[in-house]
């Protein structure tokens, strides 16, 4: 049988209406598929199609009784597609369903009432061919009055809606609910004119078979007004492009095939390729829409990396502002008590004098405390000052312990230093170094209750190896990997022993600045626990 594009041009515009509802229809609902505007969009794109279809046999049988059912199943998806056009206008653009329950209801009930009617002889009772038209006409029915009710009043009623939104709707949504109206009217308008005023006034029939490509306005508008934004991607514009020209060539092969077998394989390949192009464009729009998201997280995350920039920045001079401000008055304090407690000022007797020895604790513990805000704004900035020359570790490790004897005594712990005799030299500033050794073994003591505290000095593989263990608290598994960063102290124990968190921060960054690598090891909470700190030698 052959068959021809010019004798076909029927077909053609019905494959083309097909698959540009469907693919546009699909698109939007894997755009959100959430959204009862997407959801109903795929519902009218999806009738629309096989309504479309059904036109098209309905002036393609070749008997009556063929003829007369595919009459009747045009009003049949008519309705429906009426309907869902209605819920639609309501709806559009909201993500949720506008209209109630009971409406919603009541329609979906009264289409079904409808479509039923219109299958009996109530509303087609016979059809019969006549010449010189293109479409067989039927005998109408009185049940033609429930089909104009039902279906044909619905389109003006969802006209309404849409002009009523349009009226209140401001910025993005007037201008979507703008490209809206503009395809409702051209639909509307070529399917009045062709389809109804043309047969009726003029006996022009030739149009009715493109009722199809008609319905193509209103489909293309809509679907930009729900996905406009993202239509400026030209990922997705080359892969809508070329799925559609890819579906229109093998519908190119149906309309010339000139076999019966080679046609069915050939509309059987169309089919599948429309749907190819659908699930081929939803990857497509998935992988721009992570990439989309990505994009946003990235700027998201700029944006708090320079929050937090700004909080640190401000963090940063807050801390230095305040120490300065409470380090000065502290050591006149300090100087006072201390002139005091040497009689300067005259006589005082032993009760005042440990009650200034308390004072003077008390301000030289605020003093380091602000020493270690100190250290570790310049830690943060990177302006911590080193004045890196050869030291030997021995001695400076061992004065360290000869400090701390006097912590240990009250605690009655077995406090050992244990160094080689030779001298392991390093370049390093003596002061920084000495701050992390102190650190680390006055920690050591603080968190060790009974027991013991052992400082070994040692050359291994090298290098200098200082470690300190001790049979204290421990450390748990889940605190080790974090020792080491700001403000992380041991929650059962914060309360019990004061402290910044801040002084192994600090201790951190000064064995890195010298090179080194400091780390702690523990088996658990309530088995001690042991530091290390590992520099270079000359």
């Amino acid at each position: 049988m052959g068959l021809g594009i010019a004798v076909n041009l029927d077909l053609l515009s019905l494959g083309v209406a097909v698959a540009a509802n469907l693919i546009l229809g699909f698109i939007i609902f894997f755009k959100d598929y959430r959204s009862a505007t997407n959801i109903l969009f795929l519902f009218q794109t999806v009738i629309l199609s096989v309504w479309s279809v059904a036109n098209y046999v309905s002036y393609q049988a070749l008997d009556l009784a063929a003829a007369l059912l595919a009459v009747r199943l045009v009003l049949f998806f008519a309705v429906p597609n009426s309907l869902i056009f209605l819920i639609l206008m309501h709806t559009f653009p909201s993500d949720n369903l506008r209209m109630s329950k009971k409406m919603l209801v009541a329609i979906i009930v009264l289409g079904l009432i409808t479509m039923a009617v219109v299958l009996s002889p109530l509303v087609f009772e016979k059809v019969d061919f006549v010449a010189d038209s293109v479409a067989p006409q039927p005998t109408v029915g009185p049940g033609i009055l429930l089909f104009m009710l039902t279906a044909v009043l619905s389109v003006p009623i969802g006209i309404y809606f849409l002009v009523r939104r349009y009226i209140i709707a401001e910025k993005i949504e007037r201008l979507q609910l703008q490209f809206v109206l503009v395809g409702v009217v051209i639909m509307f308008a070529l399917i009045l004119f062709l389809d109804f005023i043309c047969p009726t006034f003029f006996k022009i029939t030739r149009f009715i078979p493109l009722s199809a490509a008609m319905t193509l306005p209103f489909v293309i508008f809509t679907a930009y007004a729900i996905f406009k934004h993202h239509l400026l991607d030209v990922k997705v514009i080359a892969t809508e492009g070329a799925a559609f020209l890819l579906t229109i060539v093998s519908l190119f092969e149906v309309i010339l095939s000139n076999d019966v077998n080679v046609l069915l394989f050939r509309s059987a390949v169309f089919v599948l390729t429309l749907v190819f192009s659908i699930f081929l464009i939803r990857s497509v729009l998935k992988e721009v829409e992570q990439r989309e998201q990505l994009q946003k997280l990235s700027e998201e995350l700029k944006a708090a990396n320079a929050q937090l920039e700004e909080l640190s920045r401000f963090k940063t001079q807050l801390l230095s502002l305040a120490s300065h401000q409470v380090k000065s008055p502290l050591a006149a304090m300090k100087g006072f008590v201390s002139l005091i407690m040497d009689g300067t000022y005259g006589e005082v007797n032993e009760k005042v004098k440990e009650t200034l020895g308390k004072v003077k604790k008390s301000a030289d513990e605020l003093i380091g405390l602000i020493n270690t805000l100190l250290d570790l704004r310049k830690a943060e900035e990177g302006k911590m000052d080193y004045q890196f020359a050869p030291t030997d570790l021995v001695p400076l490790v061992s004065g360290v312990v000869d400090g701390l004897k006097p912590l240990v005594v009250e605690k009655k712990l077995e406090f050992t230093c244990s160094a080689p005799s030779e001298k392991i030299m390093m370049n390093a500033d003596a002061s920084k170094l000495k701050q992390v050794i102190q650190n680390i073994a006055e920690n050591a003591i603080k968190y060790t209750p009974e027991g013991f505290v052992k400082v070994v000095v040692e050359k291994k593989d090298g290098n200098a190896l200082v470690s300190v263990r001790d049979s204290g608290f421990g450390i748990s598994r889940d605190l080790l990997p974090h020792l080491f960063e700001e403000f992380v102290r041991d929650e059962k124990v914060k309360q019990k022993i004061l402290g910044t968190g801040l002084g192994l921060y600090i201790a951190r960054k000064i064995v890195e600045a010298h090179g080194g690598k400091i780390w702690a090891e523990s088996e658990g909470e309530g088995k001690g626990s042991r530091f290390y700190v590992e520099l270079g030698t000359l």
